[in-house]
C-alpha cells in the first residue's frame, strides 16, 4: 500500500460519519445494534474518527489533488463540529448524560483538537468555539474510573488550556502521578493497579500520556523533566507492537476491544508521527507492516451496505464485541492512519519497502535478539 491507498481507506471509513453529521442526520443514519448504547454512539463515532484523521487535516504544504481533498474535508469537519455542539442542532451530541461514557469520547474529540489546533479550533467561528468548549467542559464533570479513563479527564483539561479557557490542572497531575505508580516496566503501564494483557497501552495510555506531558512540558518544568522518560517508554512499546505483526499481517487477538481492529496499533502509528521510533526500527518497515495489517483486515470485510463499520475483526463477528461495543466505538480504527500527518516526502512514505521484524525472522534473516529496556 502507498500513501494514496492509506488516504483512500481513511476517508472511506470516515465518510459515512462525517457526511451524515454535516447534514445533521447522523443520529438518524448510524446503525444502532444495542439500544442501550444509542445515547453514546454518535459521539463515539465522531470523536474517534476525528482523532485519527486530525494530523492529516492539520498538515501543511500539500499540493495537487491531495491539497484539494484536504481543503474539502477541513470545511466538512468544521460543519460537523458545529452540528455536534450546537444546542439547536438535531445532531447535538450527548456530552452530559448517562454514566460517563461521554467523558471518553469527548476526550477523543478533544484529542483531535490537540492534534490539529489550527484546522479544528482556530478556524472555527467564535460561536462554535464557545459551543465546543462548553461541550467539553460538560463531559469533564464526570469522575473517571481509576484506569486509562484518568487520561480522558486529563485530555479535556489539556485542550481547555490549549483553547485559552479556564481549566483544572488537578486531573492532569493526578493522571501523571497514578500512571507513574502503575508503570510495570519494559514500556508498559498497568491499566489501574493491575496490568491487563490487552491493547489499551496502545488505544489510549501511551499516546495520550505522551501528548499531554508534551503539551504541559512547555509550561511546567516537572513535565519537561518527565517527558524524555515517557517518550522512551512509548518508543519501547512501539517496538513491542511492531513485533506483534505476523508475516501475514495478522496479530494476536488478546484482551478487550479487539473490534477496534487496526486501532490496536495506535501507539505504533503515534511513534511514527512523533518521530519516536526506536533506532533499530525503520519507518519503512513500519509502513510495510502496518500496510499488511490493514490489507489483511480489509480483506475480511469491514463495512455494511451503507458504508458504516461492522462489529468484528475479520468481517462481521458480533460475538467479539463486549457489552460496551457499538458501531460508534469501532471508529477508533482510524488511529492507525496518523502517519498521513507526515508530508508525502517523509521517509515513512518514500523509502523503499522493507520487511518488518517477524517477516524478516520467518524469512530466515539473522536478527539481533530482543530484550527488555528497564
Amino acid at each position: 500500500m502507498v500513501r494514496n491507498d492509506w488516504l483512500a481507506l481513511m476517508l472511506r471509513i470516515a465518510d459515512p460519519v462525517l457526511r451524515s453529521l454535516a447534514e445533521r442526520r447522523l443520529h438518524e443514519k448510524l446503525p444502532v445494534e444495542k439500544p442501550d448504547r444509542a445515547m453514546y454512539a454518535c459521539l463515539e463515532a465522531f470523536g474517534r474518527t476525528l482523532m485519527g484523521i486530525a494530523p492529516w487535516l492539520e498538515l501543511g504544504g500539500l499540493d495537487g489533488e491531495e491539497a484539494v481533498l484536504q481543503k474539502k474535508y477541513r470545511t466538512l469537519v468544521r460543519e460537523c463540529i458545529d452540528a455536534a455542539t450546537d444546542p439547536d442542532s438535531p445532531d447535538l451530541m450527548n456530552f452530559s448524560e448517562g454514566y460517563g461514557q461521554s467523558l471518553v469520547d469527548a476526550a477523543f474529540l478533544a484529542y483531535a483538537v490537540l492534534r490539529a489546533p489550527e484546522a479544528l479550533y482556530q478556524t472555527l467561528d467564535e460561536r462554535v468555539k464557545l459551543n465546543l468548549a462548553n461541550s467539553l467542559r460538560a463531559a469533564g464533570r464526570f469522575k473517571p474510573f481509576p484506569s486509562n479513563w484518568l487520561f480522558f479527564s486529563a485530555m479535556i483539561e489539556t485542550v481547555l488550556a490549549l483553547m485559552g479557557e479556564k481549566y483544572d490542572p488537578a486531573p492532569v497531575d493526578y493522571a501523571v502521578r497514578k500512571f507513574e505508580e502503575w508503570y510495570v516496566g519494559d514500556g508498559a503501564y498497568g491499566d489501574g493497579e493491575r496490568f491487563h494483557f490487552d491493547y489499551y497501552n496502545s488505544f489510549v495510555i501511551q499516546p495520550m500520556y505522551t501528548d499531554i506531558v508534551g503539551f504541559f512540558s512547555e509550561r511546567d518544568s516537572k513535565y519537561s523533566e518527565l517527558l524524555p522518560t515517557v517518550r522512551k517508554r512509548a518508543s519501547r512499546y512501539a517496538a513491542v507492537l511492531e513485533r506483534m505483526i505476523a508475516p501475514d499481517g495478522t496479530y494476536p487477538m488478546i484482551g478487550r476491544s479487539i473490534c477496534y481492529r487496526f486501532g490496536a496499533f495506535h501507539a505504533l502509528s503515534h511513534a511514527v508521527l512523533t518521530e519516536n521510533l526506536p533506532k533499530n526500527i525503520s519507518p519503512a518497515q513500519v509502513r510495510c507492516g502496518l500496510s499488511a495489517v490493514i490489507e489483511k483486515t480489509v480483506q475480511g470485510g469491514m463495512f455494511d451496505s451503507d458504508g458504516f463499520l461492522t462489529t468484528g475483526v475479520y468481517g462481521s463477528q458480533p460475538k467479539l464485541g463486549e457489552v460496551y461495543i457499538c458501531v460508534g466505538s469501532l471508529y477508533l480504527c482510524e488511529a492507525v492512519f496518523l502517519p498521513l500527518g507526515l508530508v508525502p516526502e517523509h521517509k515513512f512514505w518514500k523509502d523503499a519497502d522493507e520487511l518488518w521484524t517477524n517477516k524478516k525472522i520467518w524469512s530466515g534473516f539473522d536478527m539481533p535478539f530482543d530484550h527488555a529496556e528497564d
